[in-house]
């Protein structure tokens, strides 16, 4: 959890100050959340790949290619995640957003109804939705930073030029805050449409979802 906070945190200070030291610690925060799991479980290759990234990022600290690598993530992520939603939507497959509330109606020992595997489908294609507007979002600010920027690299000049600043309160801050208007006005509504279900308040249903466990978190997309 701390990694996950320490990205945006260190990209914003990155940003702000133009700073490729700060950038390059961003990137690295972002690779060990993302080798956490190998390195705890031993892989081979693990160790070997976050050395040869810290040295990378070591040699980009000094110039300006370190803080232009902070312009990807906040593209590529939402895609990703974006993917893997959209991949279980397929026919005949449950919705991931489905198999969550399978999970969490049959700890409670209450029934999904046939209006609530309906609604999860549609929450899964709205999540994907969302998720590809923010990555069209973040790579539409990538190309518009100055200087650095998608279309500077290229040799134009943006028609609405946005500072690193702008592009780090927007990538880095608002990003966030625009995921959780969606998960509360979501919850909010689902209340409505669900009156009974296996939570009472948002508290609880973030505790349900962490109860569930790290076996079935790590399943749900395989």
């Amino acid at each position: 959890m701390l990694l996950l906070l320490a990205y945006p945190l260190l990209s914003h200070v990155a940003s702000l100050r133009s700073d490729g030291i700060w950038a390059a610690a961003a990137m690295f925060s972002l690779v060990l959340l993302l080798l956490l799991a190998p390195l705890a479980q031993r892989r081979g290759w693990a160790l070997p790949l976050l050395l040869l990234c810290t040295l990378a990022l070591v040699w980009l600290a000094g110039s300006p290619l370190a803080w232009m690598l902070l312009l990807a993530p906040p593209v590529v992520f939402p895609l990703l995640v974006a993917w893997g939603f959209a991949r279980t939507l397929g026919a005949g497959q449950v919705p991931l957003i489905g198999r969550i509330m399978r999970a969490l109606y049959q700890r409670a020992g209450m029934p999904v109804t046939a209006a609530l595997e309906r609604y999860t489908r549609q929450l899964t294609g709205a999540w994907v939705a969302v998720l590809v507007l923010l990555a069209a979002l973040n790579l539409a600010l990538a190309a518009s930073a100055v200087p650095g920027g998608l279309l500077v690299m290229l040799g134009l000049r943006p028609w609405w030029p946005v500072t690193h600043e702008q592009w780090s309160w927007c990538a880095n801050i608002a990003n966030w805050g625009l995921i959780g208007g969606f998960f509360v006005l979501e919850y909010a509504l689902r209340t409505r449409l669900f009156p009974d279900r296996p939570d009472r308040n948002a508290v609880q249903f973030a505790r349900q979802m962490a109860q569930l466990g790290p076996a079935f978190w790590r399943d749900l997309l395989r």
